[in-house]
Order: structure tokens, then sequence, then C-alpha cells
């Protein structure tokens, strides 16, 4: 997984120091006859994972609260289709055979779509619009790509890289992911003001790579999103599944990225800021966008999934919320829409 260190020290020394105690609980469940080790045993087990070739079947599954929108379509931005991810479950196989080489193939009940990254050309591919866009990746030096999207792998890597002193860090048991022994390493943030009452993350016991992850909202019993293998083998994939030859009678297309003018792909572009209050779990962000944004929405989405506040529309969802203002800016948060309110004042 190669993740970074840097993230270590931060969260391990809540676990050591919290508020003057020093309490660092053990695994208490053997069950896969796994031996017992600390947080920050197993923080960089994570860190120095080097398992980057497996293939698998990935599981979604969420419950946000969000209403059914597949009655609406996908639009076209794209947007529908980003929130029927977010609103029902999914099958995916995954393939990845290093940082530059992967497969996505999104299961659906009478279609599929994929992602295939073969070094700078990444394709994706819908059967049901019998669509193929093909992109053309530019050379960044020195910039490590990310985990695939949608695996555990990359929303772990996303949970642990945001995390600092704001967070209690515990292994709470272990357990068997996909057949394989795991550690349960625990998230617990450090205060009331976030709608995120605690994530897991199971990592592999033998390659430190995440499994699965769950997110837990507050006042919700069952996970609020969860995404983990259920098969997974460590085996090197076949590179030809990272060649991608459009089929007959798809339309293809070809989309071209935004020049980043030298700058590293972290770099923000040249415009607006975002403006960040708060810290940790409860951390709001705000950008201007200009314009009355839910009045420009010509799909009816917003409408749907959003209701009226005062100064705008507010979308809450179990882990979430999304302000649109009046006055063009958006404001969103792992907090309630009235956090988002207060600091849109």
């Amino acid at each position: 997984m190669r993740l970074s260190r840097r993230w270590i020290p931060a969260l391990v020394a809540p676990v050591v120091v919290a508020a003057g105690a020093v309490t660092v609980p053990m695994v208490a469940d053997a069950d896969p006859g796994l031996p017992a080790r600390t947080p920050q045993q197993v923080l960089e087990l994570v860190a120095t994972s080097t398992e980057d070739s497996f293939s698998g079947t990935v599981e979604q599954t969420s419950d946000l609260g969000l209403p059914d929108l597949s009655g609406l379509g996908g639009g076209e931005d794209g947007a529908g289709a980003a929130v029927e991810l977010l609103t029902s479950s999914h099958t995916a196989r995954v393939h990845v055979d290093g940082p530059e080489r992967s497969r996505v193939q999104l299961l659906e009940q009478m279609s599929q779509r994929d992602l295939v990254r073969n070094g700078e050309d990444v394709w994706v591919y819908d059967s049901s619009e019998q669509t193929a866009v093909h992109t053309t990746l530019p050379e960044h030096e020195g910039h490590e790509p990310a985990q695939p999207e949608g695996t555990p792998a990359e929303l772990a890597e996303q949970l642990l890289a945001g995390v600092d002193e704001t967070t209690e860090v515990t292994v709470s048991g272990t357990d068997t992911v996909a057949g394989r022994p795991v550690y349960q390493l625990r998230l617990d943030p450090r205060t009331d003001a976030t709608l995120v009452d605690f994530a897991t993350l199971a990592v592999d016991a033998g390659t430190g790579l995440p499994l699965e992850v769950r997110v837990h909202a507050v006042g919700q019993q069952a996970p609020a999103f969860v995404v983990g293998f259920t098969e997974l083998d460590l085996d090197t994939p076949d590179a030809s599944l990272f060649e991608f030859t459009p089929p007959p009678g798809a339309e293809v297309g070809e989309q071209e990225l935004p020049d980043h003018d030298g700058r590293d792909p972290g770099e923000l572009p040249e415009g607006p800021r975002p403006e960040v209050s708060g810290e940790g779990w409860a951390t709001v962000v705000e950008l201007p966008v200009g314009g009355d944004v839910a009045a420009a929405d010509k799909s009816g989405m917003l409408e749907q999934l959003t209701r009226p506040v005062e100064g705008g529309r507010a979308l809450q969802t179990s882990l979430v919320s999304v302000l649109l203002t009046d006055d063009g800016r958006v404001l969103a948060g792992a907090v309630p829409v009235e956090q988002l309110a207060a600091a849109a004042r």
C-alpha cells in the first residue's frame, strides 16, 4: 500500500496520552489465533505494507438516509450516477498490479461499468450506454498515484491521512475478512460535534492491506457505509486484464484533462480558495462557486435531495451535510446542517 509514515505519530500519541490517562487496549478477541498487537503496531503494519498486486471482489453498502432517486436518471453531468452509487449496494471486481495498472469492474444486474488504467492510458466503459471514453494522464514526476477508487485501501488511506490528535485509535479485536485474519483498528472522534460515531479498518494481519472499512453514524446501529473484500487473491493479475479495446458498436470519445501548467496534481489551481474552519472530524470546508447553485440545477435532483433552510438549501445524510447558500457558496462537513449554517454567517 506504501502509505506515508508521517501520520503514525499523530495517530499513536493520542492513544498513549489521552487527557492524562495512559490506556492502550490490546487485542481481546483471538478468534483467528493472532498475537496481540498495539495500535501503533497495526498502524506500522499498514504504513509499511508493500502489497500492491491482487484481485478480488469488493462489496459496498450504504445506509445514509438518502431517498431513492433511481427514477431521475443520470443527468448530463453524471450526478445521478454518483448519487445512485451512494444509495444502494454494489459489487465490483478489482484487479491491481502496482500503482499504474488497475481495473475496477462495477457489476450491475444487466450491465457493467469498467475503469481501466494501464500506465498513462485510462478507459471508462459503460455497457448500458455503449460508451467508451479514453483519457491520457499527464506525467507528474515524483507523484505517487492513489489507490484505485472504491477499494477499502483507498478509503482507509483517506481516513488515516486525515486524522490527528482529535482521534482516539485502538485495536478493538480480531476477525476474518475474505478468508484472511485481520486486526480491527478503530478510530473514535474525540468530539460530539461530528455525525461520525466511529470507523473500523480491518487490516490484513499478513500483508497490512486494509480489507474492509466500516463507518458508523451517531444514533445509527447499522454501519452507514461499508466497503470490503468478500474474495481476495494475492497473485499478480494477468497483464491482459489491463488491456482495453472498445467493443464493436461502442461510441468512443476522448477526454482531455485540464492543463496543470507544471503544477503538482495536489496543488490547487488559480482561483477561489476553500476556507476551512473547525478541526478534525468537525472540520467545515467552504468554497465560493458563484451564483445560485440550487437554482441552476436543471435535473431536479437538488430539489429532491435538499430542503430549504434560511439562506439556501441543505442536504444532511447520516454522515455528511452540505449547505448551498443563496449567495453562491457551498459548505460541507461531517457535521449537522446547523453547524454549517453557523459557519456560513
